[in-house]
This record gives structure tokens, sequence and C-alpha cells, in this order.
């Protein structure tokens, strides 16, 4: 793993998970996307609104994953007992 870590591309998606997850998603769902469409014959307007949708739909995915991540780095609250006054 130390020899993995001296490559600056894994010291920086290291650095930066969600990032990093959000790039190599939107890749592989845009590629998936060009070529499953590639020949239905759209316009350059059209293909620009797909990509732009497909890596913004790429982010909504890793944001919602990374709920989960915020629920085991935050302790749970404990409620105060109530003081009788």
């Amino acid at each position: 793993m130390s020899q993995l870590e001296n490559i600056a591309l894994v010291r920086w998606a290291m650095r930066h998970p969600r990032l990093a997850a959000w790039l190599v998603l939107s890749a592989g769902m845009v590629i998936l996307l060009v070529v499953e469409a590639w020949s239905v014959g759209l316009s350059l307007g059209n293909w620009i609104a797909l990509v732009t949708a497909t890596i913004l739909v790429a982010g909504a995915c890793v944001w919602i994953i990374s709920w989960e991540d915020r629920d085991e780095e935050e302790p749970t609250p404990t409620a105060a007992p109530e003081q009788p006054e």
C-alpha cells in the first residue's frame, strides 16, 4: 500500500475521496452513455445536455452515498436528562 501512496493521483484521491469518486463514476457513466447512444443521431446540443445531466446525476449519487459516511463520523447526540426546576 505504501507504494501506491507515492503516486500523485492516488495521494490526491485519498485526500479528496468524494471528488475522486465523482470523477470516476462520471467517467464511467459518460462512457456508457456514449457507447449506448452513439448510433441514435443526437445533435450537439442533445449530447451536451445528456453529458451534463449524467455528470450531475453521478455527483448526486456520490453525495447521497456520503450521507452514510457522515453518520459514522458523527457521534449520536444523547439527550440530557431534564432537570426539575
